[in-house]
Parts: C-alpha cells; structure tokens; sequence
C-alpha cells in the first residue's frame, strides 16, 4: 500500500493506494477537488494535472503526455498527468500537489 499525500490549497489529504492503481485513480476515489479525470486515465483530456517533485518512482513523462500538459493551466517542469502516475510495489510513499 502507498501513501498519497495530496497537497490542496487549504489542507494536505493523505490517502492509501495499491500496486497498478494510478494516482489519478485515487484521488477520483478519494473526492480529491480539483482532479477530474474526465477521460477516465486515457490520456485525453489534462483534468488530472498535478505536480509530482520526486518522480523517481515512475516511468519518465512521454512526449504524447508533454503535449496534452500544453493544454493545462499553469504547467511547470514538475507538471504530470495523474493518470500516467501508476503506483509500483516499490512506491512507498509520494507527495503530488494539485494545481489552484
């Protein structure tokens, strides 16, 4: 099981999730405002854009996903899509930050 720590403009949220769920997933589960996943974690839409400093734990960003996040309201270099964000055995713990 890993530790989701969703930072949200008011409160941090932290919630549990499972090998081979994605953090997009989760936070749909989890009524986490501000993450949508209108295309159900297809890849089509950026409702699920946050921001992920430590990617170590996770495949590198594709380039269909670097042009979906043009898409998306205040992008930075940490920017993801949630949906891409899938948990492994190995993630222990992860901390992703919703855009306001």
């Amino acid at each position: 099981m890993t530790k989701i720590t969703f930072r949200l403009p008011a409160e941090d949220r932290i919630v549990s999730g499972e090998p081979g769920e994605s953090i997009m997933q989760v936070a749909v589960q989890a009524n986490i405002p501000g993450i949508v996943g209108e295309c159900g974690g297809d890849m089509s839409c950026a409702t699920c854009h946050v921001y992920c400093e430590d990617q170590s734990g996770f495949k590198r960003i594709s380039a269909d996903e670097e042009d979906l996040l043009e898409l998306a309201d205040a992008v930075r270099d940490t920017s993801r899509l949630s949906c891409q964000l899938k948990l492994t055995q190995s993630t222990a713990e992860v901390t992703v930050e919703v855009p306001q």
